[in-house]
């Protein structure tokens, strides 16, 4: 049975953090004074004002070569002060542009790697941006640790400016695995920044952990998560290792012979699920698993469960701003995305221009496909008789939801779906069938990685 799935839905598509998806994005670099009126405009048409901020760190000390994010290999410490200087002016670029104090619901510090930063130059950065916001009384501010360089003065000092929640990098627990992905990281480092986190008054902490990495075994992950059980994290994101050595070339110092094969890798995903759901933990999402009382695990019970580029949150409102090199800005109608490169993101903001590089604004359909992706991703469920457009899709794949229903990977009713717990993995290629982008066109090149 398992061979028969992953024959069938090993595909390479999308994430859906976005939809469009961002090599489907038709803007080449919008415009800088456009974007920020957008911005203006989209803030005050909020029923409830209101913003995620996100602020990208690019730089690490070494390389994890699993990861496929933007990042700047260093161990050159001179460099966060002039990075910070530009953060600083790029937010105070979007607070003109609002025009008054914005109202900060949701602050995530991401990375490379955040604890990179000694714990004055992010005071530095943090009481810059908040004196010019308001902060949401029911705020949430994380931040990603790496449990090798996050001190106790780092989770001390992001306490005291009103974090309250942090995403620990632990990927996996074993030795052979950690040596293969360039991190070493031992267990006890990791007890202490729990141990901290707790005493300081953190109240949501996250364990990053990925299925399918080179020289992983079903054990080996078995033994990672009994290893999990014990810290008690109240979220858990198991990620499938998403190998594109055509994006990130660390990935190249091993090969697909070390990686396990799709079908192991299936039953890998199975059997960790089978052991955090054991634990308590409820899947909340393709990859996301949450304590029953957690926010998340109400969110998606009570049915306003949302998602964007910064993952599952509870927050309801579209309106995102990116600071940083590579950091995407979306308004729920456009998104624009900042230059990946650090010196030249530098230099175009301290000449006090927002450095886009590409962006999309969404056609009337693509907001209502947009919707849909959300509905069949956080809820697990999606009606198409709300319009034309909608009916039209659905009754394009019949055929394929069929057969997805005898896998066992949805329900279907009039005109309605609903995703099983087995089908949950199988989130990606299901928002795929109503995705014309990827339905109607073909390309040569490698863009997404496999669905398993």
């Amino acid at each position: 049975m398992i061979s028969e799935l992953v024959k069938k839905y090993n595909k390479a598509i999308p994430r859906y953090t976005s939809y469009p998806t961002v090599p489907h994005w038709t803007e080449s670099a919008p415009d800088p004074k456009k974007w920020l009126f957008h911005v203006n405009e989209a803030y005050y048409q909020q029923e409830e004002k209101g913003i995620s901020l996100y602020i990208h760190l690019p730089f690490c000390e070494s390389l994890c070569t699993y990861c496929g994010c933007n990042k700047r290999i260093t161990k050159n410490h001179s460099l966060e002060n002039p990075y910070i200087t530009a953060l600083s002016a790029e937010w105070e670029l979007y607070v003109e542009a609002i025009g008054e104090k914005p109202v900060i619901k949701n602050l995530h510090l991401g990375g490379g790697t955040p604890t990179f930063f000694a714990p004055k130059t992010l005071e530095t950065l943090l009481t810059g941006i908040l004196e010019k916001a308001e902060i949401a009384k029911d705020h949430a501010f994380s931040f990603e640790g790496h449990p090798n360089n996050t001190k106790y003065e780092h989770l001390k000092t992001l306490a005291k400016l009103g974090f309250n929640r942090v995403s620990y990098g632990i990927q996996d627990f074993n030795p052979v695995v950690q040596k293969a992905i360039h991190r070493m990281q031992p267990i006890e480092n990791v007890e202490n920044v729990v141990k901290w986190s707790r005493e300081l008054g953190y109240d949501s902490i996250n364990f990053d952990l990925i299925y399918g990495l080179p020289f992983q075994t079903a054990e080996t992950l078995a033994d990672t998560i009994e290893k999990v059980k014990d810290f008690k994290p109240e979220r858990i994101a198991l990620y499938s290792y998403a190998h594109v050595p055509w994006k990130s070339k660390s990935q190249r110092g091993y090969d697909e012979s070390h990686l396990p094969n799709p079908e192991l890798k299936l039953n890998m995903y199975w059997q960790a699920k089978s052991q955090l759901n054991a634990m308590g933990y409820v899947n909340i999402g393709m990859d996301h698993f949450a304590m029953p009382d957690d926010e998340l695990s109400l969110a998606k019970e009570d049915g306003y469960l949302n998602r964007n580029f910064m993952g599952y949150t509870t927050d309801k409102n579209e309106l995102m701003i990116g600071l940083g090199c590579s950091s995407i800005s979306s308004t729920g109608l456009a998104f624009a995305q900042n230059e990946k490169v650090v010196e030249k993101y530098q230099d175009s903001i301290m000449e006090g221009v927002l450095p886009l590089i590409t962006g999309h604004y969404l056609t009337d359909h693509e907001v209502e496909i947009a919707s849909l992706m959300k509905k069949i991703s956080c809820l697990g469920k999606a009606s198409f008789l709300s319009s034309v457009l909608l009916t039209h899709l659905f009754e394009n794949v019949t055929e394929e939801l069929k057969s997805m229903e005898e896998d066992g990977l949805l329900v279907l009713g009039n005109y309605s779906l609903t995703v099983t717990e087995k089908g949950m993995l199988f989130v990606r290629n299901i928002c795929s069938l109503f995705d014309p982008n990827i339905q109607n066109k073909a390309s040569d090149k490698p863009q997404f990685s496999q669905s398993i």
